[in-house]
């Protein structure tokens, strides 16, 4: 995942927040990729359930994954 390759600090994706992320939110718009090709947003946990609907909404697959050393 995603979280291996992360050196550092990491932040939210969410615009102008400067949170630490504890979640990757995996998702993909399965109108354009096929399932091997999925995008990750990092989210602080203030911000995960606005990504999950966001995303959600949209109709795109899409889950919630800590990041290493983050309680679920």
């Amino acid at each position: 995942m995603f979280s291996e390759f992360l050196a550092g600090s990491t932040r939210c994706s969410r615009t102008s927040c400067q949170e630490s992320a504890a979640w990757e939110i995996v998702w993909r718009n399965p109108k354009i990729h096929g399932p091997e090709r999925e995008k990750i947003w990092l989210s602080c946990p203030d911000h995960k359930v606005f990504f999950e609907g966001y995303l959600g909404q949209r109709g795109f697959p899409v889950r919630a994954v800590a990041l290493s050393g983050e309680g679920a």
